[in-house]
């Protein structure tokens, strides 16, 4: 892994933090809110979901099995509240935060279903705020819901006419493995500080304290824009057995909307080293496009097993 320099940052840094579930703002970016604001800078985290869609912490906790939509809703309202706590002990004003309550583990759905009505909000989100730096997550991270998000953020940052530099952050897995990483250490208190952070998140704790722990505790990670991900003409990285076929399902996403169809009704074609390659004719976009391959089988695990490639 090579790393390059994290974007300078200034008394002029407007950074904006788009986290999908609470506890991602601190987890990922503890470290890099505290050095904006120590420089003097402004930060806007934009909160996509409460997180209500994570049973097991609150069936621990509430001891209680069946979970309803009223139980949901408190339990996004008590997330909502660790976020407050968490951001003031990174010393970040409760203004800061924009949460658009979104559905938890409905990301990719709201993408695929809504798309002009979602990246609509979430440009209207950035204008707002006007950043010149902005983290989001990660492409390759396989939670559904941070791919899905990465790819709401590269859409609605196209619509700008003026361009945003970006750092995306991976959370789940080590699939940063052989790209340029924009390393953030922190000093020994501000990392010591983003673990204060982290204990505010108690409802996550709970369960996955150590896992949390140990994942605050590493230098925090960023693809930089720059180089990260060049167009592939097509190219697909997945290489899925042919007995699958009828059952897999190809979502393309770009500026000119979203369609998600069976594998084999996309114009599909195999080399002879066994990859496979996505006729770009049919993709009718001048900006960047996104693809996701998924198995159209319900499942209990919730990470996406192939997840999204930049086409």
């Amino acid at each position: 892994m090579s790393t390059v320099a994290v974007p300078e940052l200034s008394a002029q840094t407007r950074l904006l933090v788009v986290a999908p579930h609470p506890d991602d703002e601190t987890l990922a970016t503890g470290v890099l809110i505290q050095r904006v604001m120590a420089a003097g800078g402004q930060v806007r985290i934009v909160l996509l979901t409460d997180g209500d869609a994570n049973p097991w912490p609150q069936r621990w906790l509430e001891r209680r099995w069946r979970i309803g939509a009223v139980d949901r809703q408190r339990w996004g309202r008590r997330r909502r509240i660790e976020v407050h706590r968490a951001l003031d002990r990174l010393g970040v004003p409760s203004t800061a935060l924009l949460p658009l309550g979104w559905p938890d583990m409905g990301l990719l759905a709201r993408l695929r279903d809504d798309t002009i009505i979602t990246l609509d909000a979430l440009t209207a989100a950035i204008d707002a705020f006007a950043p010149t730096l902005v983290a989001l997550p990660a492409l390759a991270d396989r939670h559904p819901d941070h791919g899905a998000a990465h790819v709401m953020c590269r859409l609605a940052l196209a619509r700008r006419v003026d361009s945003v530099a970006w750092l995306a952050y991976p959370v789940h897995g080590g699939h940063e493995d052989g790209l340029a990483m924009a390393v953030e250490e922190g000093s020994p208190a501000q990392r010591q500080r983003k673990l204060s952070a982290l204990t505010e998140h108690a409802t996550q704790m709970a369960l996955s304290g150590r896992r949390m722990r140990g994942l605050a505790a590493r230098p925090e990670r960023y693809v930089p824009a720059e180089g990260s991900e060049v167009s592939n003409t097509g190219r697909l990285p997945w290489q899925p057995p042919t007995v699958l076929h009828p059952f897999l399902r190809l979502l393309v996403a770009g500026p000119a909307g979203v369609s998600d169809r069976p594998w084999r009704q996309w114009p599909i074609t195999r080399g002879a080293d066994g990859s496979y390659r996505l006729d770009m004719s049919v993709v009718a976009s001048s900006g960047p496009c996104f693809a996701r391959l998924h198995l159209d089988w319900p499942s209990p695990w919730i990470f996406d097993h192939w997840g999204w490639c930049r086409l």
